[in-house]
């Protein structure tokens, strides 16, 4: 088995591919990346939220896929604080390393209530690492006697639900210009039976964890943003080598300033948590503004920028050219776009 000992090594082994080769998958897993926010107890590295923010960045930094698949999936992993106990000491239990969750966050689909168990049908799109996957996430709307559920207010009764690998089929539809090794296919499931255990609420935790004190919104926030300063960071060191000069004047001291500013939230989400304070909307807003503006920043120096790299750059055998298409995918994202 080859070893990845460096940054280089593990960028080439991967250039340009539509999926990790095994290699890479290996080096995930005896790092043990997919767990980085889950608990000790089962296996993981129950890493701090400035622990596991750097980790993220610097794998982004090395590749646009490793560190977006590693942030969405290990996000996916973090729902082993909604599982009831039982249900995720089971899903632990044998080679922690290799349980990777993934999925979808839309409501595509139905769960028709039988007894203690439901029936699962439908189909879902961007699911980031499908092939990498051991269980699927999904999100559905529950019906009983073929009618949905609502509650009191009116709106449909929504659970989340996590789903071995076996019981779905993945629709190999990933065409993006970037992003390729992320293979962030559709699934579908037909009529899959499952008990109720297999259900969860997002915001519901069974784990006594800080990490599982920070409200999801802030926690997609602040691990989305700093793949795109890792991306930013990769594109300028790249960038520098086909050109020197001032024409990076505008993007490394916004760089600098922009890690500055994850630090300094990260930091203040982890001073509430550990003093057991509730994070106010007004923080949650302001830290999904400061996201959101910084990536449109970036985003206006890095198209500033391109143009002025050479043909050299629009060769699809350059590494800056996977750099700027694995960027401008991840800004397609739902959550900075809004």
């Amino acid at each position: 088995m080859n070893k990845i000992n460096n940054r280089q090594t593990l960028r080439d082994l991967k250039a340009g591919q539509d999926t990790f080769p095994s290699s890479v998958l290996d080096w995930i897993a005896r790092e043990n990346l997919w767990n980085i926010w889950v608990p000790k107890k089962y296996g993981g590295l129950e890493s701090s939220l400035t622990e596991g923010l750097a980790k993220l960045q610097g794998l982004a930094q090395i590749d646009g896929s490793l560190g977006w698949c590693v942030t969405l999936c290990s996000g996916a992993n973090y729902f082993v604080g909604n599982l009831s106990p039982a249900r995720a000491a089971s899903i632990f239990s044998e080679k922690p390393n290799n349980v990777c969750f993934g999925g979808s966050g839309a409501v595509s689909g139905i769960a028709e209530k039988r007894g203690d168990a439901y029936e699962i049908s439908g189909t879902w799109s961007y699911a980031t690492g499908a092939p990498y996957l051991s269980h699927f996430t999904l999100n559905a709307e529950i019906y009983e006697n073929g009618k949905p559920i609502h509650h009191s207010d009116g709106s449909p009764k929504v659970l989340s639900f996590v789903l071995p690998k076996s019981a779905v089929s993945i629709i190999e539809d990933w065409q993006s210009m970037g992003l390729k090794a992320s293979a962030t296919h559709s699934f579908q499931v037909e009529k899959v039976l499952v008990h109720q255990e297999a259900s969860f609420v997002y915001d519901q935790f069974y784990q006594p964890h800080p990490i599982f004190k920070i409200p999801f919104a802030v926690f997609a926030d602040l691990t989305l943003w700093v793949n795109y300063i890792g991306m930013a960071t990769h594109f300028m060191e790249a960038g520098k080598g086909l050109k020197t000069g001032n024409l990076w004047g505008d993007l490394e001291p916004q760089l600098h300033q922009v890690n500055q500013q994850v630090k300094m939230y990260a930091d203040q989400v982890e001073e509430y948590i550990t003093k057991e304070q509730d994070i106010s909307g007004e923080m949650m807003n302001t830290i999904h503004h400061q996201a959101s503006h910084s990536v449109k920043e970036l985003t206006h120096s890095l198209i500033s920028v391109y143009p002025h790299l050479g043909v050299k750059a629009s060769r699809t055998d350059q590494e800056i050219h996977q750099i700027f298409c694995d960027y401008f995918t991840a800004t397609q994202h739902h959550i900075f776009t809004k």
